[in-house]
Formats: structure tokens, sequence, C-alpha cells
């Protein structure tokens, strides 16, 4: 078998040349989520289970007429994807006040906002990747204002999605963030969600948990999922609801 071509390395993520021109081969890692305030499960399998909810998610979208780069799933942890080039911008969608939001403008966690809150971040890990402004993203040429409300659409239309998708399973979207990539159709360009989707990019919290009283009788706020990928892919039948989740095996002597 030939040696593959490595186009770039994520922390959760490979991507690969792939087998025709303008697209990619998309390898899902076992590593940690990104959200540091989601219980997370074992490592082994993620990268499995991360394949399958983002297939799920983003074939969701392109049938409902959301333009996304994913062509098709290859195997347990690998896509076939559109090439695109990345917008250095990462656009997250808040319906509740969690993480940075609440402690930026001290609201509570947990708060429902008036409406749908989208926010810029700069794609920049060894700058935090920092909030940044429309007038930021505009200044420093990462992107149009046309780029912009295209973004913003997008994002939305994601999140009505998104949101439905997850309440049908007793779960609460809180926030998410998505990517957002350039692709051309001969000298026409257009903006299609790029990336992932998957418990790595969502803040969700777990509504059936919410609706069983504690032992003093009170009602529990949501909160997060427990181990949130094995969880959500029964929920949304993407896997059987008997398995369980893949652990390392137990040698016997």
């Amino acid at each position: 078998m030939a040696r593959r071509k490595k186009v770039y390395e994520g922390k959760a993520k490979i991507l690969y040349e792939g087998p025709e021109p303008g697209t990619l081969i998309q390898y899902f890692k076992d590593d940690a989520a990104t959200q540091p305030t989601q219980k997370a499960g074992p490592a082994d399998g993620r990268g499995v289970l991360n394949n399958r909810l983002s297939e799920f998610f983003m074939s969701g979208l392109n049938l409902i007429g959301v333009p996304t780069h994913f062509i098709r799933r290859l195997n347990m942890r690998e896509q076939l994807i559109r090439m695109v080039e990345i917008i250095p911008v990462t656009v997250t969608v808040r319906n509740f006040a969690a993480g940075d939001l609440s402690a930026r403008l001290g609201i509570p966690e947990g708060t429902p906002l008036p409406r749908p809150i989208v926010e810029f971040y700069f794609k920049d890990d060894k700058l935090g990747n920092p909030l940044v402004t429309e007038e930021h993203v505009i200044a420093f040429g990462w992107a149009s204002q046309q780029d912009l409300d295209d973004m913003v659409a997008l994002a939305l239309r994601v999140n009505d999605f998104l949101s439905g998708a997850m309440l049908g399973a007793g779960i609460r979207l809180a926030d998410f963030q998505i990517e957002v990539g350039r692709t051309w159709e001969g000298d026409y360009m257009r903006l299609i969600v790029a990336d992932e989707i998957s418990p790595d990019s969502c803040r969700l919290w777990d509504l059936r948990a919410a609706e069983t009283p504690d032992r003093e009788g009170q009602t529990r706020e949501p909160g997060p999922l427990d181990d949130v990928y094995t969880e959500l892919a029964r929920r949304l039948g993407v896997m059987p609801s008997n398995v369980t989740h893949a652990t390392k095996p137990t040698l016997i002597n």
C-alpha cells in the first residue's frame, strides 16, 4: 500500500491527500475533547464515535441545503471531504450563558439568552483563540463583510438543525462552534461548513437527568452528559443502545 501524504495534523484530526483532485481524507484521532467543561469518556474509540457523529450532523445539514465539506464516510475513522480554504475565525453560537460568556459578563451559567448570540474567535492556539469583533476580522483581511454575513447565516441555520436534533434526544445545546471554509466552483466562490461537528465542538446538557429529582427531592439543573461521546451516539441512533464504550482489553492469566 502506498504511503499517504500527510497535509496537516491537529489535536484531534489528521488530513491526508485525497484520491481525487480537490479532496482530502480526514482521520479522527482519540485525543481529548476541546471543551473543558464536558465530562469526557475514555479515550479509546473516541475518534470512531466522532467520525460517526460528525457524519450524522454533516449529512443532515447537506440534506437540508446547508453546504458542508463532507462527501462520505470511508471507514470507522476516516471520511472523504472537500478541500477548502479555512477562514481563520471560529464562529461560536450561544443559546445559553456558559463558559467564558458567563465569566466575561457575569451572567449565571444556564441563563437562557434572549436570542442566539454569534461570536468570532481568532484561530491561534498560542494566543488562546481570542474573542474578536467584526471590525477586527475585516480590518485584518481574514474575511469580508459579505463573508461575515454569510458565516452568521450559515451558523444560525446550523444552530436550528442541531438544536432540534439535540432536543429530540433530551439534550440542550448550550453553545457550539464551527469552522467555515471557502470553496470554488469555476470562478464562483462560496462558503461551506468545514472541520467537524461533534461533542468536541459543542457544549451539551442532559435534560433527562434534570427530570430526575435528587435525594432531597429537588429538581436538578441540566448538567453535562456522562460519557458524552457514547451517550450522544446512542440517543441519536448512531450506535446501538446496548453497546458500551470500548475499553482496553483485560489480560486474563
